[in-house]
């Protein structure tokens, strides 16, 4: 093979990453197929088989895991050489809502970075409430938000992120006593929605903890001082969903959403990028 094809490459750096031809496609603004067909190229000039795919699952071959170091230089030196010729580096100020950011964030940010290396990303936590104000006072490139209000009509689905009561395989809970809640102060739509459907399952409770975010409250559960009503990707290692075991009610699945009208294509791509990251750690 006389010379690599630089999206092919990129194409299977993605697609090793994020373990999804899909969220490849995605993060690069194409389609699967597209995606698909040059990987087959890529493996077919260089005579090795570098991803092991079924329908349910994509993997490294042998030969991609050998070769998959050589593939991330490749494309870094590629955005490098490219970025030598930018005027300013680009900023990029994202706001994540402190329920979506859990111990995942670093992979999510190495792919951006992989990306664009040159990129400059400002990264704020916050509520969501919190951050569509300040995304709508212009102070914010991009949101990644939990829906707070359906009457909105902007912004893209991510996807729907499922809640869970978590705790500890040893957290106890004494039939007939309250149940210890571990939840953000007020005002917070996650806070709100537990208390109102332990309120309207007639389950009786107490505040054990109120935390300043989801680490916190992660804390607080790894510790086993109480349940926090969790997105089930963030919570801490370790904890399940004790709803089925204490009788819990069922909470809502939230829909992530991400909000931005940037349209330069540097700045579209980072966000394909970020979006395509969450959607794989989701799962």
């Amino acid at each position: 093979m006389k010379a690599l094809d630089i999206e092919a490459v990129q194409a299977f750096v993605l697609v090793a990453d994020l373990t999804s031809f899909t969220r490849a496609a995605e993060a690069m603004g194409s389609t699967q197929s597209a995606i698909s067909l040059k990987i087959k190229r890529l493996e077919s000039g260089l005579g090795k088989r570098l991803l092991e795919r079924t329908p349910r699952l994509v993997r490294l071959s042998a030969e991609g895991a050998a070769f998959l170091a050589s593939a991330r230089n490749l494309v870094a030196a590629h955005q490098s050489a490219i970025g030598s010729f930018a005027a300013e580096r680009r900023r990029l100020v994202v706001g994540i809502s402190h329920h979506l950011v859990g111990a995942d964030l670093a992979d999510v940010l190495k792919r951006m970075s992989a990306t664009d290396p040159s990129l400059v990303i400002e990264l704020r936590i916050e509520s969501s409430r919190v951050l569509l104000s300040a995304y709508d006072a212009g102070d914010l490139d991009a949101a990644i938000v939990l829906r707070v209000d359906r009457r909105r009509g902007d912004g893209e689905v991510l996807m729907e992120e499922p809640f869970g009561w978590m705790g500890t395989l040893d957290f106890r809970h004494a039939p007939g006593e309250p149940l210890r809640l571990a939840a953000q102060s007020a005002p917070c739509t996650v806070r709100s929605a537990a208390i109102v459907a332990l309120d309207g399952a007639g389950i009786p409770w107490t505040e054990a903890f109120v935390g300043g975010g989801v680490a916190t409250i992660g804390a607080a559960i790894s510790a086993g001082l109480a349940v926090g009503a969790l997105v089930r990707r963030v919570a801490p290692a370790g904890s399940i969903d004790l709803g089925p075991r204490l009788g819990l009610p069922k909470l809502q699945d939230a829909e992530t959403m991400l909000h931005s009208s940037l349209t330069d294509a540097r700045a579209r791509g980072a966000l394909r990028t970020l979006g395509a990251a969450f959607r794989a750690n989701a799962g």
